[in-house]
């Protein structure tokens, strides 16, 4: 199923709606969607550099809001419409187990990380910001700073080095981002609990 569902969500880089597409897509991953919108995001980059800039700010804004939508599904409608979506993904009991143990300050740097390297996944963290009662404007402005640092940095990788970085992109630097992550994690432990 996801398989098909990437193949799918791909195929969209190819219409002349691609641009709406990325727009629905990154709104969507960021509260209830699997798929990133990377998957788009790269081929549209790719077969139109001169567009790279364009797409990265669609898809930045369009994550944000729907980062802000899954803020207000978590604040307000957690149970009717957050608990169904987790459970269907499998992450309920991973994502109560957040609840129950995190501050603004951990949310703030998931926040960071997921933006950056989807660790945790955006949708987790969007919910479970407005959950826990992120204040709805800092939430915002960290969103957009990570969703946007993450796309005008393909966007510029894309129109500097083009397909030869596809490869690399797909392949490698989500481990590498995901490193930094785990890096930022290990800093915010020792600074929190340790210093």
């Amino acid at each position: 199923m996801l398989r098909g569902l990437y193949d799918w969500t791909l195929s969209l880089a190819a219409r002349k709606s691609a641009e709406w597409w990325l727009a629905a897509i990154a709104f969507v991953e960021s509260s209830v969607f699997l798929v990133p919108a990377d998957v788009l995001f790269l081929p549209m980059a790719l077969s139109r550099p001169d567009r790279a800039y364009r797409y990265a700010l669609i898809a930045t804004v369009a994550s944000v809001l729907g980062g802000i939508a899954g803020w207000f599904i978590g604040h307000y409608a957690y149970e009717a419409v957050a608990v169904p979506i987790l459970q269907f993904y499998g992450k309920y009991d991973e994502f109560e187990a957040l609840r129950t143990s995190s501050g603004v300050g951990f949310i703030i740097l998931m926040l960071i990380t997921s933006g950056a390297a989807h660790l945790p996944p955006i949708k987790v963290v969007t919910i479970l910001s407005g959950v826990i009662g992120v204040n709805l404007l800092l939430f915002t402005g960290l969103a957009i700073v990570a969703r946007g640092a993450r796309f005008l940095l393909l966007a510029w990788l894309l129109r500097r080095y083009g397909e030869q970085i596809k490869d690399f992109i797909e392949k490698r630097l989500g481990m590498i981002a995901g490193a930094a992550a785990v890096v930022l994690i290990l800093l915010y432990i020792l600074v929190k609990w340790v210093i």
